[in-house]
């Protein structure tokens, strides 16, 4: 049967609970809108919110068919619904209406997925329950109808006339380059996604992420358009360049929602949202407030305060994360799920002090200061000269920031070859990324006193991440090479054209004799590095490596 449309009987505010350095926001509704309710009309469920958004979901598969704010249809490009991964098809359907809220449950296998609707609002809340592989990414895709929204910003657009590269990364005719993986953008720095035009927003509000995989730092798919139309994704599993095994269980809410042109409200934002609205509508794996703790640390020492420092909870089954405060180090995590976690602090994105914390439900574990060992950061150590520095990043390396939202062989990228002086801008003429094909062998000419040069030396090179394998293998004047050393674990999916640099941080170290340098203190000495590995392709499908930093030490 379908649900009561009811009228509005009274005003009622609801105010959803913000993190710390959050700013919360009220939603005030009607207890009941004018309209709200849901009919059935044959094949798919109708949801009117009472405001200005109208909804369908299929029947027979748990799609999105319809999208319709203010009378105008949004859904829909090359005749594709929006749908968890790329369409369920046959799945198990049914709706229900409690109060001020309808909820839609979607069973296809041992999947579960829900939307539910606020009576008063223009958002669709929107949770999935994955158990097991059966269905082999998570991700949410909204699909926008052509011509909605236009935007040609490198992190959006991935229509372009020559394919260069698989099936999704294209190059346009001046040579820019374009792909739905260019998303720019690593998890903990966003909120929402979406496009503005002509008095209308439409937003992906991203969920807390906390059984998603990769951590703070991970890059995925976040929008794109195309001939055809537009997507907005919310990514909770993707295979592309995981560190991380796949977790499980109920993720979200996160949130379509339609605005007035305006970002959507900050009562919606990751990490801030409550849902007590949610607590008794039996969503599979929900768990409420009152059953999830609280991680407080008063402070972190031994900081570099030139850089932001995270920190990370993480175990099998959940993941958190939040910036520790600039001026001591102060960090809070709440909504956590009760178990024992490994806490993570990062300087950047290097990990440099690891414990172990207990949460329970309801609680809060408080943490005294974290006092990072000097040695923990690579960069404390006197180095004779340093490329870049230990961040757990390429950046500042040369190209650094456009392989974030472009493939390597745009046209707006600087050479990759070229060699290096120590004291001659040695950083930013570093290339961020090294290929066995096209760019391996780069030399690094640097001088040493006398009795630097009559002593042994260890040199290394940091890395963030690798591609089939590649790993550096260094040699000095042609006297001494190194052997090759073993590859470190690694995600084994594209990374370096794709736009992600995060994989696992490792460091490389060589000892290097004293034999090989010159000790004439008016020559250079010169480092080659070449990217060995018996896999990859050609090109800039070939073996490689990002680039963290790389020194010599005393």
């Amino acid at each position: 049967m379908p649900g009561a449309m009811n009228r509005p009987v009274g005003r009622r505010t609801v105010v959803l609970a913000a993190t710390a350095g959050a700013v919360g926001a009220a939603l005030v509704r009607p207890a009941h809108a004018a309209g709200f309710g849901w009919s059935d009309d044959g094949a798919n469920y109708v949801v009117d919110t009472g405001a200005q958004l109208v909804f369908k979901v299929a029947k027979s598969t748990g799609d999105l068919t319809s999208l319709v704010y203010r009378g105008t249809e949004y859904q829909g490009y090359g005749g594709q619904n929006s749908h968890i991964e790329s369409g369920l098809g046959a799945s198990t359907v049914s709706i229900k209406q409690s109060g001020s809220t309808i909820l839609i449950s979607v069973t296809h296998g041992t999947l579960k997925h829900y939307y539910a609707a606020r009576s008063g609002e223009n958002n669709v809340y929107l949770w999935t329950d994955k158990a097991d592989t059966s269905v082999s990414a998570t991700r949410y895709i909204v699909r926008v109808k052509k011509g909605a929204f236009l935007n040609d910003e490198p992190d959006s657009y991935t229509y372009a006339p020559t394919t260069i590269e698989a099936s999704d990364v294209f190059r346009k005719s001046d040579g820019q380059t374009r792909s739905k993986h260019y998303s720019k953008l690593r998890v903990m720095d966003y909120a929402h996604v979406g496009w503005s035009a002509g008095g209308v927003g439409l937003w992906m509000v991203r969920s807390n992420h906390e059984k998603a995989s990769g951590g703070p730092f991970y890059r995925s798919l976040l929008r794109h358009q195309s001939a055809d139309g537009g997507g907005l994704y919310e990514i909770l599993y993707y295979g592309q360049n995981q560190t991380e095994a796949q977790r499980f269980g109920l993720q979200g809410p996160y949130v379509i929602a339609f605005t007035d042109g305006g970002a959507p409200s900050s009562a919606l934002y990751a990490g801030t949202l409550t849902t007590p609205w949610a607590d008794s509508l039996g969503i599979a794996g929900y768990v409420p407030a009152s059953g999830r703790g609280k991680v407080t640390g008063v402070g972190i020492s031994g900081r570099n305060t030139a850089y932001p420092y995270t920190v990370g909870i993480a175990n099998a089954s959940a993941q958190y994360w939040g910036s520790a405060r600039s001026s001591d180090g102060w960090f809070s995590l709440s909504g956590v799920l009760p178990g024992t976690y490994t806490l993570t602090v990062f300087k950047g994105e290097l990990a440099v002090y690891t414990t172990s914390v207990s949460v329970s439900a309801g609680g809060t574990t408080t943490l005294n200061t974290i006092a990072i060992p000097s040695s923990n950061d690579p960069s404390n150590a006197g180095a004779i000269w340093r490329i870049g520095d230990w961040n757990g990043t390429p950046g500042g390396f040369k190209n650094a920031d456009l392989m974030t939202y472009a493939h390597p062989s745009d046209a707006r990228a600087a050479s990759w070859t070229g060699n290096v002086v120590i004291g001659s801008g040695e950083t930013a003429a570093f290339p961020c990324y090294l290929w066995k094909d096209v760019n391996s062998g780069i030399l690094v000419y640097f001088r040493l006193t006398a009795a630097q040069a009559a002593a042994a030396h260890t040199l290394r090179i940091g890395v963030t991440t690798a591609y089939a394998n590649g790993r550096p293998q260094v040699t000095v004047n042609d006297a001494w090479t190194s052997p090759i050393p073993a590859p470190p674990t690694q995600p084994d999916t594209r990374s370096l054209t794709n736009g992600a640099y995060r994989g696992n941080n490792h460091t490389f170290t060589y000892s290097v004799p004293a034999s090989a340098w010159r000790t004439d203190t008016g020559q250079y000495n010169v480092l080659r590095i070449d990217v060995v590995s018996g896999s990859g392709a050609s090109g800039f499908l070939s073996a490689g490596t990002a680039i963290d930093a790389i020194d010599l030490l005393p």
